[in-house]
């Protein structure tokens, strides 16, 4: 049977592969994981890079990674990151929601809403478009 939208074969189980995340549908590791956003990944990575670089411990993976949190890490400042943070803590959204609206850094509130749909069912449009815009502004004006 071929389905719309489905590459040919046979139709399989929903299986952890299958999870919707943007109806966060997670797997069962990631149920009541803290999650972070890129810019916190690299402020860690970064943390460890000179003790690692004097051990001469660095793997190609832990590079790579550090790599890619420096190009799309949003927010560089520390205390810029602890003031996303703090604006995201009031909401009610989970820390996957939280850190998809981090890290994504949408300006508009209808494309966030249709990246992590979730999330337009716990925050009204006016207070979500607030929120992005403050977080934008701290994007913007970091020191």
């Amino acid at each position: 049977m071929i389905r719309a939208g489905r590459k040919q074969g046979p139709y399989r189980p929903r299986t952890e592969e299958t999870l919707d995340v943007g109806k966060l549908e997670l797997s069962e590791d990631f149920q009541d994981a803290e999650c972070l956003l890129i810019s916190e990944v690299k402020v860690l990575l970064e943390a460890q890079y000179e003790s690692k670089m004097e051990e001469k411990d660095l793997t190609d993976v832990y590079t790579k990674t550090l790599e890619y949190v420096q190009k799309f890490s949003r927010y560089t400042n520390h205390d810029t990151i602890k003031e996303v943070r703090a604006l995201l803590k009031p909401t009610n959204l989970e820390p996957f929601e939280c850190a998809q609206l981090g890290n994504l850094c949408c300006t508009e509130y209808d494309e966030i809403k249709s990246l992590v749909p979730s999330i337009g069912d716990k925050i009204g449009d006016d207070v979500l478009d607030s929120l992005l815009k403050q977080m934008d502004s701290l994007k913007k004006y970091q020191g």
